[in-house]
């Protein structure tokens, strides 16, 4: 059966390889990013090359409501997504007061709230349909807190953790999640954050064998991937408990509120 593959980002860089990959693969896309001409340029080559059929959607994932745009544009095209690759998102870096205020808000609406809306939008019709594949996209920055990048790595931690507790939650309902936790690559990343020395390990890899060790991954159904052996060593080798097993006690702590009554929604006051 052929099945769709929605990528956030897809104008160039990971996202651009992620579709690329799948559509070599035999997977239809759709293809989601601000640059509506690049997005054009890839619909047309990747249907061209691998007889997919590919969408182009553009939206700017900063809007309060990108999510819920997505939502009601895919059921307007009458368009079923059987894996989401939350790839979107940048990055900034300084001290932290001489950031501007309104770009790391406009950070975390891309990097937490925008993946999290999409997921909202998109998980319940896997559910339905009784399958599907989520992939989002963190970093090493996720494994630590990292002073100069106080914004960025606390979003590619949320987003770490974020997947581990979904996959806890879904695996045995027939949806996989995976995080994808790369080092620096060689992307407009860096051209965004606006220096190469946010690079901090010196090295970057290139976008295919980041790609291709996710999609083995996700065919593995592993719960998240740091891509590269030096990447993997730096990102395990502070102590820490492994991620999985904690995942796995909290859900079996969690899974009480299951039982419980559903009780009104939470003002701001009240969340605590």
């Amino acid at each position: 059966m052929q099945t769709t593959a929605l990528v956030t980002g897809a104008s160039s860089g990971l996202g651009e390889e992620f579709a690329t990959q799948l559509a070599a693969r035999g997977n239809d896309l759709v293809l989601l990013a601000r640059s509506g001409d690049r997005l054009v340029a890839l619909a047309e080559r990747l249907s061209a090359e691998h007889g997919v059929r590919a969408h182009v959607l553009v939206q700017d994932l900063s809007e309060p409501d990108a999510g819920r745009r997505v939502g009601a544009e895919l059921a307007r095209r009458g368009l079923h997504v059987d894996l989401l690759v939350n790839n979107a998102g940048f990055g900034t870096c300084g001290r932290f007061e001489d950031i501007p205020g309104e770009r790391d808000h406009d950070q975390l609406m891309v990097n937490v709230v925008a993946l999290v809306d999409l997921t909202h939008e998109l998980l319940p019709g896997m559910l339905r349909r009784g399958g599907g594949s989520i992939v989002n996209v963190a970093s090493t920055a996720a494994f630590q807190p990292a002073p100069y990048f106080a914004v960025y790595a606390s979003t590619k931690t949320f987003v770490l953790n974020f997947g581990l507790a979904l996959r806890q939650e879904y695996r045995k309902r027939g949806i996989r999640v995976l995080t994808l936790c790369p080092g620096p690559v060689e992307t407009g990343f860096f051209d965004t954050i606006g220096t190469r020395k946010a690079a901090v390990t010196g090295s970057m890899t290139a976008p295919r064998p980041v790609v291709s060790a996710a999609l083995r991954a996700l065919d593995r159904d592993r719960a998240y991937v740091t891509p590269g052996l030096g990447n993997a060593l730096g990102a395990h080798l502070t102590p820490r408990r492994p991620r999985t097993l904690v995942a796995a006690i909290a859900e079996r702590v969690t899974r009480k509120v299951l039982d419980a009554p559903a009780g009104p929604p939470k003002t701001a006051e009240q969340a605590g």
